[in-house]
């Protein structure tokens, strides 16, 4: 919808004057532009529209205002038209012509005739003439306000024109009529010209009530940047792409280093744990540890890559544990955890550090979590540097739950998912079969089938599935969908979906689609779960003509840009959240493959036919290398428009039809339209007709298109989803606009304009705007084609994000002011980064067009643009950026070969029209083009007026010369191997092209040219070529003698257009030099200095044009130079070169540098240096200053480079260049006199600085203690007091044990002390950070980032008050900082490079490096550091000529040394050097084991220290502790190099990494980086003073020095400097007690506040450590470890410093813990008996400290427990050796028996008891478990009764002790095994005793191991039942069998006897009988 309102003209006006109008409707005004002169009529013939979002009400008005207008004055108001739009809205067509009224309401003669007309939502518009569908663009006019553009732009002109010709004109943009790809800067800085007719309205600074058409107000005026080209009107041509190379698919370094530190409540009973550690393909395995649930190994393993981004970032980590692994099996799995390597490169510093990863199974997902590994996770890609948290000493962060590793917004509880990947259809698919066997069968059989046998593959979370194979076909039908199980959120980003081709051989890729799960999902508290489609998805790859090996295969796997279209799948994914407590789910997460019901043909949308035109308007720069075979341009879109492989024609020309639907709408469209309604006849042409190329120059052909321009055009079908892509194009506006905005304010800041926050006030308003118009127009989207969730929910949720960003964008534009520019500047580009990401559509719908440039038939080169860009709506907004607008286009070349150098070189250059849209609305699609063309049809079409043409013919062309200002070019690549270059320029217009002269030997070419080209023919309407003129492309070469010139670069500029009947002056003309960028594929390489004009030739010829005056260069030759115009004024200036000396110069043609000298050259003056005579022996030179003048521009972006090169003098007078130092930028060494006003210049009065707080007074209070003789008065001070509150637990005595005794102190102590405090200083910067952070966003949310920093803050609070009630450990443990802080004196632990910290010590010193040799392109890794070849140090300093007097006049001036006074000389000096290295972190593994030995080893000119026999053996993070004494004589040796090597036993070690200091610079500096200075000065003790300049001599020497009125000592205490008094204490105390006087500490305050003193003062370097990264050159840019240490200098004339400190690693204490197991309570009863079924145990109990294999000690066994209670009285020993400061056990012994030598581990000090059953003839049963921490475990109870499960649970808070305070702790602890369902429960008790002792406490007093001698424990009183059966069968008769069973006994006793009388009776009574019956 759109208003459109003509004003024609107003007449009777009276007397002349300049006219303006301004019209007005919905509070948006545009003014017309200005009309000079006018008498009684003005005839403005203006248009102007407005998008109107809503229906226009019957009752809205529209006004018209008429001024005079005035450039001085405001505008002076003539009369006013208002008309209320009532008929407008029922007619849409109304012309009026009207009297106006004055101020007071009265009519005035003055009349107006205007013509209105109203565009309404159905699309209906009045009468509309052929040319005003979709009228040329809004004819807006924008506002400006005076003073916000003051200085920034260049006047706008206006035009004179004919009256009767239409004008599209914005007031503005014709200041913008050139396209700035470079920068723009203002006209000479300086307020507005006079002369500058520019459209004004005085109003306020902010006054916001206009808006303007764009949503443009005041502040948005856009300033020209590299997007400058929206500025232009008619709009016809849109922006170029400047990088050209493919980034996507170039291999990189990666680098993946994880550590495992431990693993916590594994599920399983007595395990033998082993962490696999899985990258991609890449496995490896932690050491195993025997019988434990919570390890601890703190292994490091790194895993390096040289793979593409995208390859390396969808790699999966996955970290599983396995339950004992050994050789022969392969272990079983615990659980498992995996997530892509993007997530966790997408984390702030690319790593999870110190997070615990959730295990969990994946073939059983019903069974919920199964433990956790603690782990340090990082990737580093090359340059990336990784700020390691410091690895001091950690003590265990017990908060699991706190410190997951899940990505922020992640929920701690994933649920298990389905993900459904439904597979339907595919269309288009190419042919991938050799056609040989298909021939031969069609010969036999004469079936002719389909060559390829396509399945669907899909990967996801390191599984893939995929579905069955359709047998040849090329439209394959599936119906299948794979079904993946895993979590939700899922850690992996990228799902991969892939056709390919089944094949005997091997099966390869056909096509690859990526799902980002980001963009089909949302995780807000409004998201939805994953959805998409069904919706087609577009593949591309390579071409698709099929040869046996395709060189672009890779394109097809989705690495790189796609160059051709391959195939669409008709997919849809769907996820469902699983409930696992439903027994039916299948618990494997195996991958499925099930059918997929179909969906109808219809579901992804309404068949349409669309049609696409193109037509070319020039094809220039076509590379000679493809010969002069005639060349076509091929164009496709999808399968339409391929002839050469025509294959897959679609089967369904037309959509078909259901029966009665809309046939008869169809039959009334066509017949309007233009054709037949079968619609055959319209055929596509796809090709332009085959022509020869023409030669332009040595490099470059055209083809001679002229007047004649070739046009294609194509029908094709897709279903009709243009909302899509119309949502996506409006946010698309939305973020180009914002872009642009953004880059203007970053070139006004950078170039230091004026009022940059006004710009960005506009570009948050123009945002803002942007947002509401994507409201409106979007809301109306709702009833539209049939959508699937996906859309229906993006559109919900992009509604939401931008509403949301709108108001951030008011709340934010409210808050932008001068000093916060920059900020809110961040938070813009997070806007910008947001809507690009909701922009891109991930369900596609037209696929991309590509023009392929075809010659001889071959395929050479293409361009790919998304269709999306093309598409044309008729709301404006909609329409695709490029649609209907003259795209310049590259052509680059396919795939691989596009890498490096080949694909620089431009392989065409296209000026290129498109259109496409729906067929129906195809009426104007030749709107855009130039205008003044005839149309060409093809033969059929001649009768039909809407037949596309074939081509156009121009019958209007213009000529026109150009005239190009090359002035100069900086920072240009080295293409030589002197690492120079021969630079020239060749600028390209149209089809000629010229070249500058050829400048030899230098990177900043200053060329001072004009180059012209005459008689340049443009075809099109004269007014459109003064908006629009084509682009110029400049590209920059390197002339070799030999062999063809090589590209260096190349930039764009859009030239200045004058018309014939235009004046050559001001503000137009002359054009300004402008910056412009020079791309070398994606990298930018250097600037340009031009101007560029285009000047009409008008009917008499070039003699209207402004003469080219300026004398010829006959030095030069015919070389015109820059006119006087447009080059920059210049003026006096004096470079002062200070000359110090040359360093680490490499050899020269393998001739070592003798005899070096330096030139410096500045635009063509400079100076050189003395001459070194003897390079070796002093490389520095004599003549210290000198000095040279040169004219350089006032304007200080215009100053010209400064070369600095070094030459060899050989013998015979040659020179040979040694290498050289471009200074890009004189800015940093323009002389600024200081400001005298400013503070720090007040010298009178006095500041007391009083510093008895600042040495903190707890300090001071142990001095006095030491002296006090009533010891307990003094010593209760408040911090004591404060840890009685907050140690409720802590009895008296242990707090006495906390006063660290002094000799107890060392080194050491202090440095862990300073470590605890930077990390404090770390932690409390994060709160304060998101503090303040967070309060800028609730101002800008409204809150909406609430919940998830009130989670923030709970989590904080909480380790708040965990570290509350930690009661710590050790000495110098982590004691909670405030305890402990007093004690201790400190250092400053730096966490990077000492140079970082102090801007690289070039106070005054500054080092350049010299270059020599080509600049490496990525991809052959070379780096700039391989080209250095030596340094120059010296310093510059430049200033406008005359000086001003003050500096001369000052004190001791001496005029020799100019600017550079007071600086020490230069002769050889003689230095103590002595490196303290303390320790290296995270070493890179040099051994095959994943460990290395290192040493160090240290470099310093001819001196040469490998401490290689104190290797560390296996240690990645060694403790070195050593100090290395070097004498070494600057300058000759100043560079230092510390390495790390590995220890190898066989071969050569191997260089781990290293790290350079330049000793000079610090030796110099004023910063005094000789000796740090210290916190305290003390003359004993571990903090003794290690100067051998006290602090008050070091005082003395710097006020000396620094002119500085001082030192004064005052009174005792006191100390004056300049105008500052410093207060400290006065005494100090010796070894002896004894107190003297004493100046130190005060001379020491000052010394610390250096920075304080005004003029000389600035921040001296205190005592420190610093962390240098450790960098290796084979793998250059990644970091290989760090490694902290500090360097001290001590110049030999000065008294000898004191001996070394002593820093050696502290040595483990020895301790014995003596662990007595007394008794064992309610066990569990394990076995039955075996003759009578009772339930009993053989109890027995097992102890360790260091490791099960190590030390694992058994008591006996108490046989037969019954009732769960057993008796010991067993006493384990275990010596071990312990390191207090870490609270770890040092633990040697060899890794395994073929290991070298012994390896140091340090383990955490747990001791481990476990209750076990006993048996004889299978494997002991494991019963339960406790392990307690020596330093913070839970109080034992004193009976079994007390005793209970939560003790050891962690549940509930216990109090804790420490063994290392209490010394001997005896109670009841519960032992704990998991059961079935992995719960905890209760298997036991046992009463132990802990008694800890000194080893020299223990030899004092021996003990017995068990119970033997000395101090032998009494034997148990165990139950007689406690005895093995089978050893005393008697005894267990008795006790088992007589105990219980007697009386039965007894009883079958009894029954036996009388059985065996009744046996006996009967035996003998036959007898008996007998005897009696015979009577015998």
């Amino acid at each position: 919808m759109a208003l459109l309102v003509h004003l024609k003209t107003v007449s009777e006006l009276r007397g002349r004057g300049d006219r303006i109008a301004k019209v007005t409707f919905r509070g948006q005004s545009f003014y017309s532009r200005v009309l000079e002169n006018c008498e009684d009529v003005a005839d403005f013939d203006e248009m102007f529209r407005w998008p109107v979002a809503s229906t226009i009400d019957r009752n809205e008005m529209l006004e018209i205002q008429v001024f005079n207008y005035s450039k001085v004055f405001s505008n002076k108001l003539i009369g006013t038209f208002r008309m209320v739009l009532q008929k407008v809205v029922e007619e849409n067509h109304v012309e009026v012509t009207d009297m106006l009224i004055d101020d007071n309401n009265a009519i005035i003669k003055t009349s107006l005739c205007v013509e209105v007309r109203y565009q309404g939502t159905d699309g209906t518009v009045g009468s509309w003439d052929d040319g005003d569908f979709l009228g040329d663009e809004s004819l807006q006019e924008e506002e400006k306000d005076s003073q916000e553009t003051d200085g920034l732009l260049p006047g706008s002109r206006p035009s004179s024109r004919p009256p009767g010709e239409k004008s599209f004109r914005r007031a503005g943009r014709s200041v913008f009529s050139a396209m700035k790809l470079g920068k723009n800067r203002s006209h000479k800085e300086e307020p507005q010209r006079p002369d500058e007719p520019a459209v004004l309205e005085m109003e306020d600074l902010d006054h916001l009530a206009i808006r303007l058409a764009d949503g443009l107000d005041p502040d948005s005026v856009s300033l020209a940047s590299v997007t400058a080209l929206t500025t232009n009107v008619s709009n016809k041509r849109s922006k170029p792409d400047i990088k050209m190379e493919p980034s996507a698919g170039r291999p990189m370094d990666y680098q993946v280093s994880i550590t495992v530190i431990e693993a916590r409540q594994l599920v399983g009973l007595n395990m033998d744990p082993v962490v696999c550690v899985e990258v991609g393909d890449d496995k490896k395995y932690t050491s195993m540890k025997e019988s434990t649930n919570c390890p601890y190994y703190n292994e490091y393993f790194v895993f390096d890559f040289h793979v593409s981004p995208d390859v390396m970032f969808d790699k999966i980590i996955k970290l599983s544990v396995i339950h004992s692994k050994n050789l022969l099996r392969s272990g079983t799995l615990v659980g498992s955890f995996k997530m892509d390597v993007g997530t966790v490169y997408s984390q702030p510093e690319h790593q999870f550090h110190h997070k615990w990863a959730i295990l969990s199974d994946p073939d059983d997902i019903s069974s919920g979590l199964k433990g956790y590994v603690k782990c340090d996770v990082a990737v580093v890609g090359k340059g990336d540097n990784i700020k390691t948290p410091h690895k001091a000493n950690e003590t265990d962060e017990d908060d699991i739950e706190g410190n997951l590793l899940l990505p922020e917004g992640v929920p701690p509880e994933r649920q298990w998912a389905r993900f459904y990947v439904k597979i339907y259809r595919a269309e288009g698919l190419p042919r991938m079969n050799t056609s040989l066997m298909a021939n031969v069968k069609k010969a036999f059989i004469g079936e002719n089938k389909d060559l390829v046998d396509p399945y669907v593959q899909v990967f996801f979370a390191g599984q893939k599935g995929k579905t069955s194979v359709q047998k040849s076909s090329y439209e394959p039908l599936w119906n299948e969908q794979v079904v993946f199980t895993d979590l939700f959120p899922p850690l992996c980003k990228r799902m991969k979906v892939q056709i390919r081709d089944s094949d005997k051989v091997n099966d390869v890729a056909i096509g690859t689609h990526f799902i980002d799960l980001r963009k089909i999902s949302n995780d807000g508290d409004k998201g939805f779960l994953p959805t998409l489609g069904p919706a087609w998805v577009n593949m591309y790859g390579s071409t698709r003509n099929y040869t046996l090996l395709d060189e672009h295969q890779d394109l097809n796997e989705g690495l790189g840009e796609g160059v051709s279209f391959r195939a669409r799948l008709l997919l849809g994914l769907a996820v469902e959240i699983l409930d696992t407590s439903n027994p039916e789910l299948t618990s494997s997460t195996e991958v499925q493959v099930e059918q997929a019901t179909p969906i109808s043909e219809s579901c992804a949308g309404k068949m349409e036919e669309f049609f696409l035109f193109g037509a070319f308007l020039e094809a220039s720069m076509i590379d000679r290398r493809n010969g002069d075979k005639p060349i076509t341009f091929e164009v496709t879109i999808g399968n339409y428009g391929n002839e050469v492989d025509g294959l897959a024609r679609p089967q369904r020309p037309r959509p078909r039809k259901e029966p009665g639907d809309e046939e008869e709408v169809d039959l009334i469209q066509n017949s309007s339209d233009d054709e037949a309604s079968d619609g055959g006849d319209l055929a596509s042409v796809s090709s332009t007709p085959p022509m020869r190329p023409q030669v332009t120059d040595r490099n470059y052909f055209h083809l001679p298109y002229l007047e004649r321009k070739p046009c294609i055009y194509i029908k094709s079908w897709w279903p009709d989803q243009r909302r899509r892509l119309y949502n996506a194009n409006i946010m698309d506006h939305i973020a180009d606009k914002l872009e642009e905005g953004l880059n203007d304010v970053q070139e006004m800041i950078k170039t230091e304009k004026s009022y940059p926050e006004r710009r960005l006030r506009g570009v948050l308003e123009e945002l803002s705007c942007g947002c509401c118009r994507f409201l409106s127009l979007a809301e109306k989207d709702q009833g539209h084609s049939p959508r699937t969730r996906l859309d229906r929910e993006r559109l919900k949720s992009c509604l939401r994000e931008l509403e949301s960003m709108g108001q951030q964008a008011r709340t934010l534009r409210a808050q932008v002011k001068r000093h916060t520019v920059r900020d809110k500047l961040r938070l813009c580009q997070n806007f910008l980064q947001k809507l690009r990401f909701l922009a891109d559509e991930p369900q596609h719908s037209i696929p991309d067009v590509f023009i392929w440039m075809m010659s001889n038939n071959k395929r050479v080169a293409y361009a790919r643009v998304p269709s999306k860009d093309l598409l044309f709506s008729i709301v404006e907004e909609e329409t695709g950026k490029d649609c209907a607008k003259v795209k310049t286009l590259f052509l680059k070349l396919p795939g691989k070969r596009g890498f490096g150098s080949a694909g620089w070189t431009v392989q065409a250059k296209l000026e290129l029209y498109m259109w496409l849209g729906l067929s129906k609305q195809r009426k104007d699609f030749l709107c855009g083009l130039p205008c003044g063309f005839e149309e060409v049809k093809a033969a059929q079409g001649l009768g039909l007026h809407a037949f596309p043409p074939v081509s156009l013919v121009y019958a209007k062309k213009q000529v026109f010369q150009l005239r190009a200002h090359m002035y100069q070019a900086r920072s240009l690549f080295a293409a030589d191997s002197s690492g120079l270059s021969d630079p020239f320029a060749r600028v390209f217009f149209i089809n000629q092209s010229q070249c500058t002269e050829v400048l030899n030997e230098t990177l900043c070419p200053t060329w001072d040219q004009m180059l012209v080209f005459d008689n340049l023919e443009l075809y099109g309407e004269a007014q459109e070529l003064r908006d629009d003129p084509p682009i110029i492309v400049i590209e920059i070469y390197d002339q070799d003698t030999m062999g063809k010139a090589d590209f260096m670069g190349r930039t764009f500029a859009k030239p200045l257009v004058k018309m014939a009947d235009e004046g050559y002056c001001p503000p137009r003309f002359p054009p300004q030099l402008e910056y412009y960028q020079i791309y070398r594929g994606n990298a930018t390489a250097g600037d340009l200095l031009a101007a560029f004009e285009l000047l009409q030739i008008g009917p008499s010829g070039k003699a209207d044009l402004p003469p080219i005056n300026g004398p010829v260069d006959m030095d030069r030759g015919p070389i015109m130079p820059v006119p006087v115009g447009i080059r920059p004024v210049l003026s006096k200036y004096r470079v002062e070169v200070l000359f110090w000396g040359l360093r680490d110069l490499k050899r020269v043609n393998l001739a070592q540098v003798d005899r070096p000298r330096v030139d410096i050259e500045c635009a063509g003056k400079g100076v050189q240096s003395s001459l070194i005579h003897n390079y070796k022996k002093n490389p520095n030179f004599n003549t210290l200053v000198k000095w040279f003048e040169v004219d350089l521009p006032e304007n200080e972006l215009l100053h010209p480079p400064l070369n600095i090169r070094v030459v060899d003098c050989r013998a015979f007078g040659r020179y040979t260049l040694v290498g050289s130092h471009a200074v890009s930028s004189l800015r940093r060494f323009i002389y600024r006199p200081p400001d005298r006003s400013a503070p720090s210049w007040n010298t009178t009065g006095e500041v007391v600085v009083n510093m008895e707080p600042e040495v903190p007074i707890k300090k001071l209070e142990t001095m006095v203690k030491l002296d006090a003789t009533s010891d307990a008065v003094v010593k209760v001070d408040v911090a004591e007091e404060e840890k009685e509150k907050k140690k409720k637990k802590g009895t008296v005595e242990e707090l006495d044990e906390e006063e660290p005794d002094e000799s107890m102190l060392d080194w050491w102590s202090k440095y862990f002390a300073s470590i605890d405090t930077m990390k404090e200083q770390l932690r409390q910067q994060e709160p304060s950070g998101i503090d303040l952070e967070e309060k800028d966003e609730m101002d800008n949310t409204e809150g909406l980032k609430g919940p998830v920093k009130s989670k923030e803050k709970a989590r904080a609070a909480k380790e708040e008050k965990k570290k509350k009630t930690q009661t710590s450990g050790s000495g110098q443990g982590s004691e909670a900082p405030e305890k402990k802080k007093p004690k201790i004196d400190e250092l400053k632990v730096y966490p990077k490079e000492l140079e970082s910290e102090f801007d690289n010590f070039e106070d005054w010193l500054h080092t350049f490096n010299l270059l020599r040799g080509k600049t490496g392109d990525d991809e052959d890794g070379s780096t700039e550091e391989e080209r250095i070849v030596g340094r120059f140090k010296g310093s510059l300093c430049v200033y406008k000529v005359p000086l001003p007097e003050d500096v001369s006049r000052e004190a001791g001036y001496d005029p020799t040394y100019g600017m550079f006074q007071g600086i020490p000389s230069n002769d050889p000096i003689n230095v103590l050097v002595r490196v303290y290295v303390v320790r290296a972190t995270d070493l890179h593994p040099a051994d095959i084991n994943g460990k290395a030995d290192p040493y160090i080893a240290i470099r310093l000119g001819k001196t040469d220290i490998r401490d290689k026999e104190n290797y560390i053996s296996k240690q990645l993070n060694p403790v070195f502790g050593k100090s290395f004494d070097i004498e070494a004589s600057f300058p000759m040796e100043s560079m230092l190099t510390v390495a790390v090597y590995d220890w190898d036993l066989v071969g050569t070690d191997d260089l781990i990494g290293e790290t350079k200091i330049d000793l000079e610079n610090r030796f110099y500096s004023k910063h005094r980086a000789t000796c740090g200075i210290a916190q305290t000065y003390s003359t004993h003790g571990y903090n003794i003073w290690r100067d051998p300049m006290k602090p008050s001599q070091i005082l003395t020497r710097l006020c000396k020095d620094g002119k500085v009125d001082g030192p004064h000592f005052g009174p005792p205490g006191r100390v004056k400097v300049a105008n500052r008094v410093f207060t400290g204490p006065s005494e100090i105390e010796d070894e002896n007690g004894q107190r003297k006087p004493t100046d130190e500490h005060v001379a020491l305050s000052a010394l610390r506040h250096w920075e304080d003193i005004p003029r000389a003062g600035c921040r001296l370097v205190p005592e420190h450590v610093e962390t240098r990264p450790l960098l290796n050159p084979d793998k250059p840019g990644i970091e290989q470890g760090r490694l902290e240490l500090w360097v001290d200098m001590f110049p030999m004339d000065m008294p000898a410093p004191g001996t070394p400190l002593d820093i050696s690693p502290r040595k483990p204490k020895k301790y014995e813990l003596r662990v007595i197991i007394w008794n064992t309570d309610e066990v569990v009863l394990e076995d039955d008996d075996f003759f009578t079924g009772e339930k009993s145990s053989d109890i027995f109990v097992r102890g360790w400290l260091k490791g099960q294999q190590e030390d694992k000690q058994d008591t006996d066994v108490h046989y037969h427990s019954l009732t769960g209670e057993g008796n010991f009285n067993w006493r384990y020993l275990f010596p071990f050796d312990y390191l207090a400061a870490e609270e770890k056990i040092v633990i040697s012994k060899k890794e395994s028996m073929f290991s070298w030598d012994e390896t140091e581990y340090k383990i955490p000090a747990r001791l481990t008891l476990q209750i076990w059953d006993a048996d004889h003839f299978s494997a002991d049963d494991f019963l339960g478990a406790i392990e307690l921490d020596l330093n913070r475990f839970p109080r034992g109870a004193k009976t079994a009764k007390q005793c209970t499960m939560d003790m050891a649970t962690g549940e509930v808070d216990v109090p804790l002790v420490s063994i290392f305070k209490q010394k001997r702790v005896k109670g009841w602890w519960p032992v704990l095994a998991r059961n079935e369902n992995d719960e905890f429960e209760l298997t036991g008790k046992v009463e132990a005793e802990l008694h800890l002792l000194t080893a020299e406490e223990a030899e004092k007093n021996p003990v017995g191991l068990a119970r033997n001698e000395p101090d032998p424990l009494e034997k148990p009183n165990r139950p007689d039942t406690s005895f093995i059966w089978f050893l005393n069968p008697l005894k267990s008769a008795r006790y088992f069998l007589w105990h219980t069973y007697r009386w039965l006994l007894l009883k079958l006793l009894l029954l036996l006897l009388l059985l065996l009388l009744l046996a006996l009776f009967l035996y003998s009574v036959p007898g008996y009988l007998v005897k009696k019956i015979l009577g015998a």
